[in-house]
């Protein structure tokens, strides 16, 4: 059973200016509901009730927040980055004191909304046991991940650009449009151990296991828990999608 899950709020929103020139991007309204409230609430449809959050960019805002709203019915802890700017892969290395070490966990991006079915990609990585499941689908996007015929991630395309980058060779690879939900195993860690935490941390294939490194940037990074919410499961529903498996770390 998952019950954490990681919302990526760090980013500066270059996309999503002028707003983000005063205030984070996890803060942007959608239909009178913060893009981080209708993440979090995404996210107790399926029992999740406890979620990291990392912070940068008007980090106070994002803090602020969620006190005013108890989290809005979970349990939030911060992972602060307002020193740095670690990017996705980064962020979530600083994050690992978050996770339990023996617990599959969620991750999603502030930024994006979906009706994807959590439960339905849960499911999946559960029956094929990848290191990480990619929720896909077959809309139009300006970079797309390709996998091969076996649903293996092998690389990445800028449809715009038509750069590629190709970590496994294969003919008729198949486009799909990333989803920014993806369900980990914990053992992720031990291959990004070797790393430090810097700017333009993104993820890449590694190639061997790493024992966790128990190097102190990824000790004393956590904020103390900002605000307990309500603890309750509810069920879950939502729309099918094409889910996809993935062995292999990359990301465009």
């Amino acid at each position: 059973m998952i019950t954490r899950a990681m919302i990526f709020c760090a980013g500066l929103g270059t996309r999503f200016k002028p707003w983000t020139d005063k205030h984070p991007k996890a803060l942007a309204v959608v239909n009178g509901k913060t893009l981080l409230q209708r993440n979090i609430e995404y996210l107790q449809q399926y029992g999740i009730f406890e979620v990291v959050i990392n912070v940068h960019h008007f980090a106070d805002q994002i803090e602020e927040a969620v006190e005013r709203h108890h989290g809005w019915g979970s349990d939030v802890l911060i992972s602060d980055e307002r020193d740095a700017l670690l990017d996705t892969g980064g962020g979530l290395l600083k994050a690992a004191p978050f996770f339990p070490e023996d617990e599959r966990f969620i991750t999603l991006n502030a930024d994006i909304l979906t009706d994807l079915h959590l439960g339905k990609l849960i499911e999946f990585h559960e029956r094929r046991q990848p290191l990480i499941s990619f929720g896909v689908t077959n809309r139009a996007s300006s970079r797309v991940l390709l996998f091969d015929g076996a649903d293996r991630l092998c690389g990445w395309r800028n449809v715009g650009t038509g750069e590629e980058k190709i970590s496994i060779s294969s003919p008729n690879l198949m486009a799909k449009a990333y989803s920014c939900v993806v369900v980990f195993e914990p053992s992720i860690f031990n291959l990004m151990a070797g790393y430090v935490c810097r700017k333009i941390f993104s993820h890449r294939c590694v190639s061997q296991t790493r024992r966790r490194s128990s190097h102190p940037r990824l000790r004393p990074l956590r904020r103390p828990l900002c605000r307990r919410g309500q603890t309750r499961k509810r069920s879950y529903s939502g729309g099918d999608i094409r889910l996809k498996k993935n062995p292999i770390l990359i990301s465009p």
